[in-house]
């Protein structure tokens, strides 16, 4: 905080004002949001009063009140312009387009070969999706506020390089750079782990509280903090590695080249490792990706087959572990499970994990938190990924600069 300007501080509250027009569909007076938000009913007037100015808000009638004048009702609009989310995730690039009011419009999905994939190969997948979504629903580019991109591992997020993608043995790629080659639009770039949270935050399961955890579950691991409603990012943007942390000493060896992480045990391919140790002559073992085996195993789990629900509960028994030190470290309100894992194994591994917690946690921290699925299931990367250029459209100094008299006397006005 002591290193915010004004102007950062005003941006803060911007963000937190828009998000109670994308925690539900309803219209808002100032008064409620004066009131949602906590800012004062002053500072709410000034910050509406820019959203009107740029055609993010719009009246979409008025209140009658007991007394004074009727009370204004704004809203998005959602024709302000379009907003893109891009999810470079282990095995596929996954590109969506939405409207202002974060509501999808068209998909495009690209699978990624298996093993070393080239920056140059993901670069041209991506602009490939862009091109594909915005022919799709006939947006022209000028249109597009921004495009969020999410990539796996470290993420330098100002720069928009991916420092370290354990996945690729990615070091120091110019993501960004290599980007804007090829796509003229503003381009934003973090990675899943901060898509998924910002996600759950602004649209999902924890759009309701303001201390939450957001785990994803894929090939990749990790975790997603917001701390008092914000986002924490740590001082070099990494955050989250979680799934890098010990379960296991000496265990199981890990892509990141240590041994015993969360992820070489909840992970997709460490599930598959468990399914081995369970049964090793399984013929599921054979199969070209871990994400048919995880399907395989979900649906021989919905008919009873006792080694899935060996390798389901299993998992969920490792996942508590971390969880609980999850829990006994942050204090959250609510812990969200989500992503590829959680969509094939669903509600049987939040029963195993909600089960064996309490073996893991103190008793007081876990009274307070809620275990959720999470509610975005497969697109909460890319919705995430579209938040992030969303914030950096209303960050953009340009568009919502120092608040004039003129306008002031507007939002008095209305």
């Amino acid at each position: 905080m002591a290193n915010r300007t004004s102007q950062d501080i005003r941006c803060l509250n911007r963000l937190e004002v828009m998000r109670r027009f994308y925690s539900d569909s309803e219209a808002k007076t100032r008064q409620e949001l004066a009131a949602a938000t906590g800012l004062s009913f002053a500072t709410v007037a000034n910050l509406t009063a820019e959203l009107l100015d740029a055609g993010v808000l719009v009246v979409a009638g008025r209140l009658e009140s007991r007394g004074g004048r009727p009370r204004a009702l704004l809203t998005l609009n959602a024709e302000r312009g379009a907003l893109v989310g891009v999810d470079v995730a282990e095995t596929s690039v996954r590109t969506e387009i939405f409207d202002l009011a974060l509501r999808e419009l068209h998909t495009d999905e690209r699978p990624l070969p298996l093993g070393g994939v080239d920056p140059d190969d993901v670069v041209k997948e991506i602009e490939a999706g862009v091109a594909s979504v915005l022919a799709a629903t006939g947006t022209p580019q000028h249109k597009v506020l921004g495009a969020g991109v999410s990539v796996p591992g470290l993420v330098e997020r100002e720069g928009g390089v991916s420092i370290y993608s354990p996945f690729w043995s990615w070091y120091e790629v110019p993501m960004r750079s290599m980007l804007a080659e090829r796509i003229d639009m503003p381009l934003h770039l973090d990675n899943p782990l901060k898509a998924s949270t910002l996600a759950e935050m602004w649209f999902g399961a924890g759009r309701d509280v303001d201390n939450l955890v957001v785990l994803t579950l894929r090939a990749g691991v990790g975790a997603g903090f917001a701390l008092d409603g914000t986002l924490y990012r740590g001082t070099t943007n990494s955050a989250g590695e979680w799934g890098h942390s010990c379960l296991e000493v000496n265990g199981r060896p890990c892509r990141c080249g240590n041994r015993g992480c969360v992820e070489a045990y909840v992970g997709t391919h460490g599930i598959v490792e468990t399914l081995r140790a369970i049964a090793p002559a399984d013929p599921l073992l054979h199969s070209p990706d871990d994400a048919t085996v995880l399907q395989a195993l979900a649906l021989r789990a919905a008919e009873s087959e006792a080694t899935a629900e060996k390798v389901i509960a299993r998992t969920g028994r490792y996942l508590a572990v971390a969880v609980g030190s999850l829990v006994n470290v942050f204090n959250p309100q609510v812990i969200v499970l989500g992503n590829q894992v959680v969509e094939h194994f669903g509600d049987r591994l939040l029963q195993a994990t909600r089960s064996a917690v309490a073996d893991h946690a103190l008793a007081q921290p876990l009274r307070a938190v809620e275990l959720r699925r999470s509610a975005l299931s497969h697109n909460a990367v890319t919705r995430g990924a579209a938040a992030f250029a969303l914030e950096g459209f209303f960050k953009d100094r340009e568009l919502f600069g120092p608040v004039s008299r003129v306008r002031t006397a507007r939002s008095r006005s209305k």
